[in-house]
């Protein structure tokens, strides 16, 4: 202990983060970063640490409690979710891991962070949409809301199967939509603030219809806002203040996602007049309403429903096999033995 360098929680935090910048994806920092701050938190308002060098194992212990129990969580007293609070400590462990490193901690305390121990079950998502779903949903907006900006991100989503941050990615010049052949160019481009989740590896280009490239066409010869970046970089999907962040893209989905919103009855029994969710800015309250990665998910289930390959959908999305299986493919049992027989009898 006597060999400990005094240094304040936020100082090491920034020392730590700094030297993810070479080794970590960005995804992976944005992660820790987040985690973090959390822990930033516990330190300064309920642990009392002001020295990391003061930091033990039962403050460790405490942590874990106040994060479980819904600290930091938008300031509600509502306990999170199991994995969450797994992501949460082990992040902690790799920075405490560090700050041994730089004798701002005893080497072995990284291993006073107790992790969770998560059942099969938890380790995965539970949150999920139905792939009928999203038909109804292409359908009012390919009639009532042709070539917009919410018509070409949930086109996008569906199509491609990409992520938020694929879709932000997204330049005029990596759309090909003419000819016989049209798609989507991925692109890995961190240096002017958009990288791929899975960097260079994620890159990949994708074949659309026609029909989905004459929309795209549609949107960017009409509504979409021209927008030229510092960097010369033209993004496809805009707004007024330039290239579509990822609030703007996960609340297009939580908005179309509600029945209400494309003349379904509500399955709630709500009246759209009077319900919080039926406004824009409360759409995800709806209990209906979906994340873009549900949406992703129920590509990923209609694909093999369909019999498409798992090796092909593990291209085409940018995820391994594995990864579909485990966290994507949210088919009933009933749906994968009809998948199974399928196979049998071809």
């Amino acid at each position: 202990m006597s060999d400990l360098q005094p240094i304040p929680p936020s100082e090491a935090i920034e020392l730590y983060l700094d030297s993810m910048q070479d080794d970590s994806a960005e995804w992976t920092q944005t992660s820790h970063k987040s985690h973090l701050r959390a822990f930033r938190e516990w330190c300064r308002e309920h642990g009392g640490i002001d020295n990391m060098n003061d930091l033990n194992g039962r403050d460790l212990y405490q942590f874990r409690v106040w994060r479980r129990e819904g600290g930091y969580s938008k300031g509600q007293n509502a306990t999170i979710a199991p994995k969450t609070l797994d992501s949460a400590l082990t992040t902690v462990r790799a920075f405490l891991r560090f700050c041994a490193q730089i004798e701002a901690v005893p080497e072995d305390l990284y291993e006073k962070a107790p992790l969770v121990s998560l059942s099969p079950s938890e380790e995965v998502s539970d949150s999920k949409m139905d792939p009928s779903r999203v038909g109804p949903i292409l359908e009012y907006l390919d009639r009532y809301e042709y070539a917009s900006r919410s018509h070409v991100i949930f086109l996008l989503l569906w199509h491609t199967g990409a992520r938020i941050g694929g879709i932000r990615a997204l330049d005029l010049q990596d759309c090909d939509l003419d000819g016989r052949k049209p798609g989507v160019d991925y692109v890995h481009r961190p240096e002017s603030g958009t990288p791929l989740k899975n960097d260079e590896k994620g890159e990949r280009f994708n074949r659309v219809s026609e029909r989905v490239a004459q929309a795209l066409q549609d949107y960017i010869e009409g509504p979409r806002q021209s927008i030229t970046e510092d960097s010369g970089r033209q993004p496809l999907v805009t707004t007024r203040f330039g290239r579509a962040s990822p609030t703007c893209i996960r609340d297009t989905l939580y908005k179309w996602s509600r029945p209400c919103a494309i003349g379904i009855d509500c399955p709630h029994d709500e009246d759209p007049a009077t319900c919080e969710a039926a406004t824009h800015d409360a759409a995800s309250k709806c209990p209906s309403s979906r994340s873009p990665h549900d949406v992703r998910k129920a590509r990923v289930t209609k694909y093999r429903n369909d019999g498409v390959h798992r090796g092909i959908v593990s291209d085409r999305l940018d995820a391994s096999e594995q990864v579909l299986d485990k966290h994507y493919d949210r088919a009933s049992k009933r749906e994968k033995a009809d998948r199974r027989w399928r196979q049998i009898q071809g």
